[in-house]
């Protein structure tokens, strides 16, 4: 339960129709095993204590008494366990039959919930039966519970509130207004659908869209648990496909026709953090209408967890910025430089530049930036020619990045300009009295001041546009010069983290179909990242950022899991954890955290006076998109925190 995560499980017994005494006999044998495999919220199928498919048998009221009777036998088996289970099946109230889900927790019946659509039409013969259940509720006793029906029931844990469950039943989610809307606006941060969903060509694509859909319409958690091949009978066949997601991502999802149960782990505080940050989750009062949301009288029925930790099994990848499949990566780094040669190419129009200026050092950031501006010319039907780049070696450049520079630029089409620095920069330090011996941070802003002047003049000179190549991981971490390299008159790179940098790179090395420009750009990602201010050894790089201010795929990692996600460092530290336990020891993740707190709170002032750049993704440090910090902002509660752990 730390941190908001809950295992949630999704099971699919195979029952015998018409048999609530063996039916719930397997039930509970399934959710005793769930218990012992964590899960605290536990879903059976619809109708699971007699079978969906009992036909006009449900209207034999013995089926009816011996379901009510196994429902009492479950309800029991749940005692001493902390676990939310739901159950479906049929139940008999004030003269008419429905459809239910009863919810169970440590031996009682916290609530019925009825199915609210129910449906009569192709296979389906509900109408035959079943009345559409309530939404008001109201009280009933079953044996010696006293409960509540209705359809319009929140349960919530008292010891965690950020979780609460809201059930729906099967054809309730494919309706245009589904129940589980109103559930979410009322505050449910997880819906649980118990169904009988048969099988049909096709129909499980169309299933697994309506619930990564319902999830990420409802900034939520949906647990699907349909029944299986115990359920199929004359026309009818039951697969059995299961499916958990969270906020449109599918965690878990059963294999179809195996009866199995899945488990995944779903994040409720993230859930909630998340539609804190959409202002328009909730929608305002007055345009909720009165039949919807928070304008609807809802029961909420408490009950208890403790507080103990969750076994995590899920998986966190090392880059949240790169996707892990193949032909998604290529897709989106297509996008991406798509995304910022065109929004280049809006500025170089409004501004009727007709020439882009921008300096190249041979690492990866002023590569992809000179990339983008070549495909940008190449849109705007201009001569890449008219592209300047500029070369200014000074004491910490290597033979290796000058050559890589100067092929790169004489690749692309680009006019090279070379202005060695070292003279300007040593008689900048003697005007104000710098020891040149003196490796300060001095010594490395001056040099990195100095190439900023020379391209914005160059561009005023040539009526241009200084082209920035800073990335937002050094934004983040303020890994720039302030008015240094941290300035220009549009920064393509300012929305593209340093892990997803490497892939664009890569991608286009792949894809350019040139030879030469291929070798060029796999030996610059082949070479160490460093701003390259202090003098090498050797003739090779001494300086390298990543042994100075921490690797940065672990900062990408945080960085994302603070912004986006809003974890606190304990909660980061936990999951960077499982994501890096093959590459960092504790001590080192731990290490580079503080690093970035630290860096990310003391830093804001550069972003807050940021130049234009395109937002790429969902994480942006643009004080006119996504991050409105005060550049002020004290880090003492963050740190505090990270010195407990």
């Amino acid at each position: 339960m730390r941190h908001g995560f809950i295992k949630a499980a999704a099971v699919t017994p195979k029952i015998k129709v018409a048999d609530p005494v063996y039916n719930a006999g397997v039930i509970c044998e399934r959710l005793a095993q769930a218990c012992e495999k964590g899960a605290r919220l536990i879903v059976f199928p619809e109708l699971c204590l007699t079978g969906y498919t009992c036909g006009d048998l449900f209207l034999q009221p013995l089926l009816l008494e011996e379901a009510k009777r196994q429902l009492l036998k479950v309800a029991e088996a749940t005692s001493g366990k902390e676990a939310l289970v739901l159950v479906g099946l049929p139940f008999a109230c004030d003269g008419k039959l429905y459809n239910v889900a009863a919810v169970l927790q440590d031996g009682r019946i916290l609530g019925l919930v009825p199915k609210t659509h129910i449906p009569t039409y192709a296979e389906f013969y509900e109408g035959r039966y079943f009345t559409a259940g309530s939404r008001a509720c109201r009280d009933i006793v079953i044996g010696d519970h006293s409960t509540r029906f209705g359809a319009d029931m929140l349960f919530f844990c008292r010891d965690m509130p950020d979780f609460v469950l809201g059930c729906e039943i099967c054809e309730d989610l494919w309706v245009a207004d589904p129940p589980s809307t109103g559930h979410a606006l009322a505050g449910a941060t997880v819906i649980a659908n118990l169904s009988a969903s048969n099988e049909t060509v096709g129909k499980d694509e169309y299933r697994e869209l309506l619930v990564k859909s319902a999830s990420a319409r409802m900034i939520s958690g949906y647990v699907y648990a349909s029944a299986g091949e115990g359920e199929s009978t004359q026309d009818l066949v039951f697969g059995g496909h299961d499916l958990i997601a969270e906020n449109g991502t599918i965690l878990a999802q059963a294999k179809k026709f195996q009866s199995e149960t899945i488990y995944a782990d779903l994040d409720f505080q993230r859930l909630q953090t998340e539609r804190r940050r959409m202002s328009t989750f909730a929608g305002g009062e007055e345009k909720v209408s009165s039949d919807r949301g928070s304008h609807r009288e809802y029961d909420r029925i408490g009950f208890r967890w403790s507080l103990e930790e969750t076994r995590i099994e899920r998986t966190f990848g090392c880059m949240p910025f790169v996707p892990a499949d193949e032909e998604k990566r290529k897709a989106r780094c297509e996008e991406i430089l798509s995304i910022q040669a065109f929004g280049l190419k809006k500025r170089m129009e409004h501004t009727g530049g007709k020439t882009a200026v921008l300096g190249i050092s041979g690492g990866l950031d002023s590569t992809l930036a000179l990339l983008v501006t070549a495909r940008t010319f190449d849109l705007l039907g201009l001569e890449r020619s008219n592209i300047l780049a500029v070369t200014m070696p000074c004491f910490g450049t290597t033979d290796r990045t000058y050559d890589n520079a100067c092929r790169l630029a004489k690749t692309l089409g680009a006019e090279l300009t070379e202005i060695d620095i070292r003279e300007s920069v040593t008689l900048h330090f003697k005007d104000i009295g710098q020891d040149p011996n003196k490796h300060d941070v001095t010594y490395e802003n001056g040099q990195a001041r100095e190439r900023t002047q020379v391209l914005m003049d160059l561009a005023n000179l040539r009526g241009g546009l200084v082209i920035g190549t800073g990335d937002m991981s050094e934004l983040a971490l303020g890994w720039a010069t302030y008015n240094g390299d941290h300035m220009s008159m549009y920064g393509v790179n300012v929305g593209v983290p340093k892990t997803l940098v490497r892939h664009l790179v890569q991608y286009y090395a792949d894809t350019c179909g040139h030879r030469e420009l291929k070798e060029v750009l796999e030996d610059v990602l082949d070479t160490p990242v460093s701003p390259e201010l202090l003098p090498p050894v050797d003739g090779v790089i001494a300086q390298k950022t990543e042994d100075l201010v921490g690797p940065y795929e672990l900062h990408d990692f945080f960085l994302y899991y603070m912004l986006r996600c809003g974890f606190p460092p304990d909660k980061v530290y936990r999951v960077a954890k499982l994501a890096f336990r093959e590459l960092y020891d504790e001590g080192t993740i731990l290490k580079w955290l503080k690093t970035f707190y630290k860096r990310f709170f003391s830093q804001q002032f550069k972003r807050s006076c940021l130049p234009d750049g395109p937002k790429v993704g969902s994480v942006a440090v643009s004080p006119r998109g996504d991050l409105r910090m005060p550049s002020d902002a004290c880090a003492r509660i963050w740190l505090e925190q990270l010195e407990t752990l």
